[in-house]
């Protein structure tokens, strides 16, 4: 799990690839129907590393998308097979925050957020060039 302002360095990325711009992950979410039913598709399937119920879960995409959870910012960690969120390398529209993305157990959606605090740690996942 990683802070934006280690996203932001474009080091975590090998050569040839790139953290996903918040634009990015827009045309994947709409590639997959939309923000309601990405998340289904996108995610892992079964409950060996989601907890019940895994709403809408498919895979369909090969994402393969783990519930990472999440480092706050006392250094705690969350949410470990409830959620997972993935960072954008779009600046949020508040100066100390950043865009990402989230899927939850509970849901089939593809949530898009664009107020998570940049010292909060969130996964990353590259995208090739």
């Amino acid at each position: 799990l990683y802070n934006w302002y280690t996203v932001e360095t474009a080091k975590l990325a090998p050569v040839g690839w790139h953290i996903p711009t918040e634009d990015e992950w827009e045309t994947l979410s709409q590639y997959l129907g939309g923000e309601n039913l990405a998340g289904g598709k996108l995610k892992e399937t079964g409950t060996q590393f989601w907890l019940s119920p895994n709403e809408g879960a498919t895979n369909e995409s090969g994402f393969t998308a783990l519930p990472g959870g999440n480092r706050e910012l006392n250094g705690t960690f969350n949410y470990v097979g409830y959620n997972g969120g993935w960072w954008a390398s779009t600046q949020g529209s508040i100066i100390d925050n950043a865009n990402y993305r989230h899927l939850r157990n509970d849901e089939a959606s593809f949530g898009n957020g664009n107020s998570c605090n940049k010292l909060i740690g969130l996964s990353v996942r590259c995208l090739k060039d």
